[in-house]
């Protein structure tokens, strides 16, 4: 998709937008007229074959949105896309609140998601450009930068992510240097030692924490202020420096009776503590990135590549190009996908699928780059490089998956953007009530400093979005999928599990049972339906196919499908028709008299193929049998066991469906769907009140997968059900579907957890800050250890297991 891209000129503002679905001259020709007709475009050009239309206009006369409506009136699309951005400076929900206000301002933008976690936002808008985005989100006191390649992306925040905890770690060392002796003060106080430090000496121990080691919280203080915003850092700057203020007051100008007491060692001890908590805050969220960290150094640095000479020569691997021929030796990694033209060898994919056990690889396999190569050495023809490979889809995935947003977040995001007002108002409140109380404007002003320190606006930013990144990086590493937080939520909640049969829960791998002529032998009834379909990628044509070979096969003409029913077409100058019954019946061919011995195959799970020649018969049938896969039945019983009700949805007739439904201790089978019929059984389900998740793995599974509360694709599947499912299965075992419902279950249940701990606490902190029964110290250890107690408990999502839950 072309970039769009904006800047102001010298006569005006000039814009560049992807226009879709123009197809000659003539469309371009009459966009532009469009355009001119408007008041204040001055130039507009549209390009045919770059798809873009670029325009200089007057902003005050006319906006970017006018221009697109325009566009789109005249026939064409102006396509959307999402840009994401890293975002630095954030420290708390608000901050993320007035990021997305700023944001949403800007016109053109159709939704903006900021996650405080990852410290990413993603834009989404067809006509702003991403300069304009980094300029809205500066001007709120941040800093931006445009994520344009995943790997390097996250290579550079790793790189970022160490320098910064390295960063707050010496600048903790220098906060608890000073405030130590402060420390030690009180320490011999409560063993009745007077080892009081002279006031001049606090007061430039406390100065050094509060300015020095402190003075990360000024800044984003001042920009939020200038924004006309709050956040966590303005609460520490306004407690403490309050305290620190009324301190250095008495030391420099004493009262008749003495200094009054010092409030230095209680301003000093919030920062440390804070800074410590935020220090083990960034620990832990480095904890939260470890899947998409491990799944980025999969990928090797170099490739060994085949020279047209026959020579190997050693490239980076960003630089093999589909079509290379790649050497991979026994041990190391692989640093493409592609196909296997010559060796043989095992290979390790668990980080990549969840698979334990290595999978053989021989000529014509394909092989997944990240994947470690066993025993044997192997030419691998590359066919996904780069951005486009399976490695670099799923860091995409989980990336995306880790920045989106659950429902429940926009909750949480509205009481954000009002929490610093209101927590400045009640200590307003709370200096004002002690004062007219009559203890004095002093304990007031100790108890708001209090109430503004412990009031923390971390641990609601942090809730959602560690236990979503922690939840899916593990989900992740077993080989589970999740698109986004909302496929997250809603997995959570099914109740139903609609399983497609073929590939899904079985093999899909079918072979001939039995061959039953009615007319010849049986080779010839074979050889026919071979021949009719021959090239058909449907799993009963193949098995047929891998009966009789090659060798026999006749010429087939008009080749037609009956979507469902079967297919038929010319062979030899005559009309074969192959399938069920119904389309047995539209031709009037009559099975009567073999129905009994083809229902017993139907009773043993086999699948009944009818032959017959249009106007003149049946030919025969032939019994095709699938075989499940071994871990099905157990997979089924696991739902079953969390209390979920398991169907089948098969297009075989209800016999066959019923007998292997039998096998796998299905409860509920719906036979004889045609494949447009799918997403109405799932509609039919969700309108007796059940919350539906699908599972399937083909084109004809994907209607469904979108209809469906939650799609499950099995990843052995085809990319357009992978890309309509919600949550995709790396492997094709049934048994991750349980896993991956109980995952989501368990991750639900660390957000609500976090909730609730970052609602009670400050539900409980506050009163208890207002009503004096805490001091600033304890205030600032407990605000601290909030956030961390948040995103620890998010962590024990680490521990989980198939099968096991969190």
């Amino acid at each position: 998709m072309p970039n769009t891209a904006q800047y102001n000129g010298h006569n005006g503002t000039h814009i560049t937008l992807p226009v879709e679905g123009m197809t000659c001259a003539s469309c371009s020709a009459r966009i532009e007229r469009q355009l001119s007709k408007l008041d204040g475009i001055e130039t507009a050009a549209v390009n045919l074959a770059a798809e873009t239309a670029d325009v200089q206009f007057d902003p005050a006369r006319v906006s970017a949105d006018d221009i697109k409506r325009t566009i789109e009136k005249t026939g064409f699309s102006v396509p959307e896309r999402t840009i994401k951005l890293s975002v630095e400076g954030m420290t708390c929900a608000s901050c993320v609140a007035r990021v997305e206000k700023a944001v949403a301002k800007l016109p053109g933008v159709s939704a903006v998601s900021v996650n405080l976690a990852s410290e990413t936002a993603h834009v989404t808008s067809s006509v702003v450009s991403a300069a304009d985005i980094v300029r809205a989100i500066e001007k709120t006191g941040y800093t931006a930068r445009l994520d344009e390649d995943v790997e390097a992306f996250g290579a550079a925040d790793e790189a970022k992510a160490a320098v910064r905890l390295r960063h707050d770690l010496i600048n903790l060392a220098i906060a608890t240097a000073f405030t130590t002796p402060l420390w030690a003060q009180m320490l011999w106080n409560v063993f009745g030692l007077d080892g009081m430090l002279p006031g001049w000496v606090q007061l430039a121990l406390a100065s050094a924490v509060q300015f020095g080691a402190g003075y990360r919280f000024y800044g984003p203080a001042y920009k939020a202020l200038r924004a006309g915003s709050g956040n966590m850092d303005l609460l520490v700057v306004l407690g403490t420096t309050a305290a620190w203020m009324l301190s250095a007051w008495r030391v420099l100008w004493p009262m008749a009776d003495g200094q009054g007491h010092l409030y230095f060692e209680a301003s000093a001890t919030v920062i440390t503590l804070i800074l410590f908590g935020r220090f083990l805050e960034s620990r832990a969220k480095r904890g939260t990135t470890g899947a998409i960290r491990a799944l980025m150094k999969l990928r090797p640095e170099t490739a060994r590549v085949l020279s047209a000479d026959g020579t190997e020569v050693e490239l980076p691997a960003s630089s093999v190009k589909s079509g290379d021929v790649v050497v991979i030796r026994p041990g190391e990694r692989v640093p493409v996908d592609g196909e296997v033209i010559e060796g043989r060898s095992s290979m390790d994919e668990s980080l990549l699928t969840g698979e334990s056990l290595p999978v053989s690889k021989n000529v014509g396999d394909g092989v997944t780059g990240g994947a470690i190569n066993g025993n044997g050495l192997v030419h691998v023809r590359a066919t996904r490089v780069g951005q486009a490979s399976t490695l670099a889809g799923i860091i995409q995935l989980i990336q995306n998956a880790q920045s989106s947003k659950a429902p429940v977040q926009k909750l949480v995001d509205k009481i954000a953007s009002v929490f610093v007002p209101i927590v400045v108002a009640i200590a307003l409140l709370t200096w004002i009530g002690w004062t007219l109380a009559g203890f004095g404007w002093e304990v007031g002003l100790i108890n708001a400093v209090t109430v503004l320190v412990i009031a923390c606006p971390c641990a609601l930013g942090l809730a959602t979005p560690t236990a979503i990144m922690v939840g899916t990086g593990v989900a992740a590493k077993h080989g589970i999928l999740i698109k986004d937080a909302e496929a997250l939520e809603h997995a959570q909640k099914v109740d139903t599990v609609v399983f497609d049969k073929t590939g899904t829960l079985t093999k899909g791998a079918l072979q001939v049972v039995s061959v039953n002529p009615v007319v010849g032998d049986d080779l010839t009834l074979l050889a026919v339906a071979a021949s009719v379909q021959h090239g058909s990628e449907h799993p009963i044509a193949r098995a047929i196919m891998a009966a009789v070979g090659d060798g026999n096969l006749a010429t087939v003409s008009d080749f037609t499908a009956h979507p469902g029913k079967g297919v038929e077409g010319h062979v030899d100058g005559r009309i074969i028709l192959i399938g069920n019954r119904t389309l047995m019946h539209e031709h009037a061919i009559d099975t009567a008299h073999h129905e009994d011995e083809a229902q017993g195959f139907e009773n043993h799970g086999n699948t009944v193929v009818w032959v017959a020649e249009r106007g003149h018969g049946l030919l025969g049938f032939i019994a095709v049998g699938d075989v499940a896969k071994e871990t099905a039945p157990a997979a089924v019983a696991g739902l079953q066991a969390l209390g979920i009700r398991t169907v089948m949805l098969t297009g075989d007739n209800r016999r066959t469906a019923e007998a292997m439904a039998g096998r796998l201790g299905l409860s509920d089978v719906i036979a004889e769907v045609l494949p447009d019929g799918k997403s109405g059984e799932v509609a039919r389900l969700q309108a007796d009140g059940r919350v539906v998740a699908m599972v399937g793995d083909g084109v004809n599974d994907a209607p469904a997968l979108a209809q469906a509360d939650v799609g499950i694709a099995m990843g052995t599947g085809t990319d357009v059900a992978m890309h309509t499912a919600g949550i995709t299965l790396m492997r094709g075992a049934p048994e991750l579907v349980a896993g991956a419902l109980d995952v989501s279950r368990a991750t639900v249940s660390k957000i609500r957890q976090n909730l609730f701990w970052a609602f009670f606490y400050n539900v409980i902190a506050l009163p208890l800050a207002a009503g004096g029964f805490l001091s600033p110290a304890i205030a600032g250890a407990a605000m601290a250890l909030s956030s961390v107690s948040v995103v620890t408990n998010s962590l024990l999502l680490k521990r989980w297991k198939t099968g096991e839950g969190a």
